[in-house]
């Protein structure tokens, strides 16, 4: 016992007070993690079942089940992904490869994009409204009717999701930057060496390589997207929708806004709560199964021979 109690001393004095401190924080998030999943599988998994994930809505959010809202969180996180990934690979792209970093005006897009990562999510529903709903709808309408018909201006999945994917970019962004700078510079040598252009170079030696890394900040990013719900309570969510969105003026549900209407307006306390962890559950694996994707692609991406397959 003393040999042991030795040996652990040794190595807390080795590890020394700032790796004892990230140690204990990373126990303890882990244990808020599991306590947080544990919660609710054992209080949601008894009311999983086929009749739950692939029952239509009802108006009363305790009764039936979750699949107008499974396939409104899909549909929304597709467009959302449509709308974020070429945009933010192409901005990333232009401040790895082109921009100049003493340049004003890549001074100032930084400073945009790292403003946009820190504004509250709520903020953005609002922006979402004013611009996409309010403006942009209103624009479409009187352009494509007369007179102007409400078809556009007003909630639907199509303003949702590039609500999502403003609040997305700095994600796609960044990761897609420090992948494109992680490529081996004795890759584009050689590539200009035999004779390639700058062009060539990105599009066969640098995208190739950074694959992964771009992809990580796109699973994370939708990640993120499946399990917000403040940009889209006034761009396009409700509690109830009798049919599947077909348009992209529909409304549509969402898995997290769902737990909030059982939460909050459902006559039946009691059966709500089951719902509730269960629906939570299920959003909370979709959630982990992105976040766990993530973490594969960024591993495969530190590989070494990641930069060699580029070639």
């Amino acid at each position: 016992m003393k040999g042991l109690r030795h040996r652990l001393l040794a190595a807390l004095v080795q590890i020394g007070p700032t790796g004892i401190l990230g140690a204990l924080s990373t126990l303890l998030l882990i244990a808020m993690l599991g306590g947080i999943i544990a919660i609710l599988f054992l209080q949601g998994f008894p009311a999983l079942s086929i009749n739950f994930i692939f029952g239509r809505s009802s108006l009363e959010p305790s009764e039936g089940g979750i699949f107008n809202a499974l396939v409104g969180t899909a549909l929304l996180t597709l467009l959302m992904t449509a709308a974020a990934l070429p945009l933010g690979v192409a901005t990333g792209i232009y401040f790895a490869e082109y921009a100049k970093p003493q340049s004003k005006l890549t001074k100032i897009l930084r400073v945009a994009i790292e403003s946009l990562a820190g504004i509250p999510s709520v903020v953005y529903g609002l922006f979402g409204l004013g611009f996409f709903v309010l403006f942009v709808g209103k624009s479409l309408d009187a352009l494509l009717s007369e007179p102007p018909l409400v078809v556009w201006a007003k909630p639907g999945i199509l303003w949702s999701s590039l609500t999502l994917a403003v609040l997305t970019l700095p994600v796609v962004i960044v990761s897609t930057e420090e992948a494109i700078r992680r490529v081996s510079q004795e890759l584009r040598q050689a590539a200009y060496a035999l004779g390639a252009t700058r062009l060539q170079v990105l599009l066969w030696v640098v995208l190739p390589g950074a694959r992964a890394g771009i992809g990580t900040g796109a699973v994370l990013a939708i990640g993120r997207a499946a399990g917000e719900v403040a940009p889209i309570l006034f761009t396009g969510a409700a509690n109830h929708v009798a049919e599947l969105p077909r348009h992209p003026t529909d409304m549509h549900m969402h898995l997290a806004y769902h737990v909030y209407a059982l939460a909050t307006q459902s006559a039946d306390v009691e059966s709500a709560k089951k719902l509730i962890f269960a629906t939570s559950l299920v959003l909370v694996t979709i959630t982990m199964l992105l976040t766990g994707i993530g973490s594969l692609l960024r591993a495969k991406n530190k590989q070494p021979e990641n930069h060699g397959k580029a070639i």
